[in-house]
């Protein structure tokens, strides 16, 4: 809950000798707007492609793949990263692409624990999650320019499941590539225009962590997952 909120734009709009405008959405009718025309005309197979280039250099694996394939794609990756345990978003869509058979049979024969983000768990989530050797996520949207995926986080899709594993894998459609932050933050705003209501956080995340804090010299894996696989489906 915001406090004093109103207190702090008064004091603000007295210093800046303005009225306190809470309702009325400013025009911005801005005379050069670059930030919009850095890709403008390119199909989603130029962004993809531009979403590779970008992705090999922060260290992070694309797959491409069909919603009839994805299983087994998935089930590649997941392998390759050594199994489980698995902590994974509440999703409808993991039973939209056909994933069910995988959490809920080979991958317990295997060996893999999965779990499941449920809100009454609680702190149990986030520990879940500490113990799990991959975390398992739906991406929004992804920006090519970054090779940032867009996750939303609530009840049901908790942040944790893309920070604390080792190994982050986040599935998005192709469609939903999009060229950079400008155009997210514009396609938000129309879901927000449209009534829709939200998510409580937005997580922007650009590959495994890394730092160069020290010396410049870049460290790949150093607070969060030390491997990123983004797995795009080819036919949305």
């Amino acid at each position: 809950m915001i406090q004093h909120r109103e207190e702090f734009l008064e004091t603000i709009g007295n210093s800046l000798k303005r009225t306190v405008n809470t309702k009325v959405k400013p025009q911005r009718n801005w005379k050069y707007a670059p930030q919009k025309k850095g890709y403008q005309g390119l199909s989603q197979d130029d962004l993809l492609e531009i979403l590779e280039k970008q992705c090999d250099k922060i260290h992070t694996d694309v797959v491409t793949t069909t919603v009839k394939d994805l299983p087994n794609a998935l089930e590649q990756v997941v392998d390759q990263y050594g199994g489980g345990p698995i902590s994974m978003w509440q999703d409808s869509r993991f039973d939209d692409y056909n994933l069910k058979p995988l959490y809920e049979e080979k991958w317990p024969n295997k060996g893999y624990d999965v779990s499941k983000w449920f809100p009454e768990l609680g702190e149990q989530n986030i520990q879940n999650a500490e113990k799990a050797n991959i975390g398992l996520t739906f991406s929004e949207y992804v920006l090519a320019e970054s090779g940032t995926v867009v996750l939303f986080s609530d009840q049901a899709h908790g942040k944790s499941v893309g920070l604390l594993p080792n190994n982050f894998i986040a599935i998005v459609k192709k469609s939903m590539i999009v060229p950079r932050m400008t155009q997210v933050a514009e396609l938000l705003n129309k879901r927000i225009e449209s009534g829709e209501s939200l998510p409580s956080a937005i997580d922007f995340v650009s590959g495994p962590s890394n730092s160069a804090d020290i010396e410049m010299k870049l460290v790949v894996g150093v607070h969060g997952p030390i491997h990123a696989t983004y797995i795009i489906l080819m036919d949305e």
